[in-house]
C-alpha cells in the first residue's frame, strides 16, 4: 500500500510555519523588500560542484531545455542592477544528488543583499537574524587562515602541497587519493576542522582562499590573496553561505569559463554561461554583500531535529 502521509508531524509544520513569519518580520523591520524571481531558469549554474535539475520539452519549452534553480541569485542581482534597493527572498531551490539526513533536493533558501554593507556588516545582521529565531546566543568570527590554525595546527596559504597532504594524511585515511590544493584543504576541513567548529557554537568562517572565491571579491590579506566570503557554522551545522558580491562583469565571465574548463577536464557537461546577469554587472551592480541561508537546516536547529526529512511535509522520496 502506498504510504500517502506527511513526514513531518502538525508540531513541525507549526514551526516552519511560525519560523517563516519571524523571518519575514525580522526583514520588515528593517524595510528589506521581499521579492519572487523564477524558479525556471533558462540557464544552468557553472559551478562544478553544484549541479542543477533540468526540465525538458513540453507545450510552453518546445524543444529547450530549463533548469530548476540553484539559487535566485542570478535573478536578484538582475533587479539589484535595476535598482531594486535591498532585498530578499524565501524561495524553493533545487539541487541534483544531494539527499539524505542534512540535505533535500528540493529546499527551502533564504537570500538576501544588502547594497553598501561589505562581508563583516552583513555577517553582524545575519547573527541578528539567527539569533531572532533560536534565542540570544555569543557568536564569533574567525578568518580561513585563523580557523586552521587554531583546530588543527595548519597554515592553508603558507604551507606547501607536501605539507596539507601529510597533515591530511596523519588524520585521515585517504588511500591514494591525489588531488590540488583545494582538494587537500576541503578534505581537511571537513573530516577535522568541521567537528572542531562543531563545539564552537555560532561561528563565522571568513577571507576564504582566492581560488575557493566564487562570486565574491578578491582582497589582500597579511599577503595573501583571498575571497571576500564567509560561512556560518552553528552547532556544526554549516547553515550560510555570503559574499561581499563581485560586481567585474569581466572577472565573472572569466570565472565562469574557468568553471567550464573544471567541468571538461572531470567529463561533467559545460554551461552556457547566463549572458542576462553578464549584461546586468557591466550596466553596474551597487556595492553589496549577499547572503544565503539554508531555512530547514535552520528550523532543525529551532526545533532540536537531527533528519531534514522529519521536518519536510514531503521529503524527496514521498514527493
Amino acid at each position: 500500500m502506498t504510504d500517502w502521509r506527511p513526514g513531518a508531524q502538525q508540531e513541525a509544520l507549526r514551526a516552519r510555519a511560525s519560523l517563516l513569519a519571524n523571518i519575514r518580520a525580522f526583514f520588515a523591520e528593517r524595510a528589506v523588500l521581499e521579492v519572487e524571481t523564477p524558479l525556471l531558469c533558462s540557464r544552468g549554474i557553472t559551478d562544478p560542484a553544484i549541479e542543477p535539475l533540468s526540465v525538458n520539452g513540453g507545450l510552453s519549452l518546445g524543444a529547450d531545455s530549463r533548469y530548476l534553480q540553484t539559487s535566485p541569485e542570478y535573478a536578484m542581482k538582475r533587479l539589484l542592477a535595476a535598482g531594486s534597493g535591498p532585498i530578499y527572498q524565501i524561495c524553493k531551490a533545487f539541487r541534483d544528488g544531494e539527499a539524505g539526513s542534512r540535505h533535500n533536493p528540493e529546499f527551502t533558501l533564504l537570500e538576501w543583499y544588502r547594497p553598501g554593507m561589505d562581508q563583516h556588516q552583513l555577517m553582524a545582521e545575519v547573527a541578528a537574524l539567527v539569533c531572532a529565531c533560536l534565542g540570544e546566543r555569543p557568536w564569533r568570527a574567525l578568518s580561513y587562515r585563523e580557523l586552521f590554525q587554531r583546530s588543527i595546527g595548519v597554515d592553508p596559504f603558507a604551507d606547501t602541497l607536501a605539507s596539507l597532504q601529510q597533515a591530511a594524511r596523519e588524520r585521515v585515511d585517504v588511500g591514494d587519493l591525489g588531488g590540488d590544493r583545494d582538494l587537500w584543504l576541503d578534505l581537511l576541513l571537513t573530516h577535522c576542522v568541521e567537528p572542531w567548529l562543531a563545539q564552537q557554537g555560532l561561528c563565522f568562517v571568513y577571507d576564504y582562499p582566492a581560488s575557493q572565491a566564487a562570486l565574491a571579491r578578491l582582497g589582500e590579506r597579511d599577503g595573501y590573496v583571498v575571497g571576500e566570503r564567509f560561512e556560518l557554522y552553528v552547532d556544526g551545522i554549516e547553515l550560510a553561505n555570503g559574499y561581499h558580491e563581485l560586481a567585474d562583469a569581466a572577472e565573472q565571465r572569466a570565472r565562469f569559463e574557468e568553471d567550464n574548463r573544471r567541468r571538461r577536464a572531470r567529463g561533467q557537461p559545460e554551461r552556457e554561461l547566463d549572458e542576462a546577469l553578464l549584461a546586468a554587472l557591466e550596466a553596474g551592480l551597487p556595492d553589496c554583500s549577499g547572503v544565503a541561508l539554508g531555512v530547514d537546516r535552520l528550523l532543525m536547529l529551532v526545533t532540536g531535529e537531527t533528519d531534514i526529512r522529519r521536518l519536510l511535509a514531503f521529503s524527496w522520496d514521498r514527493s
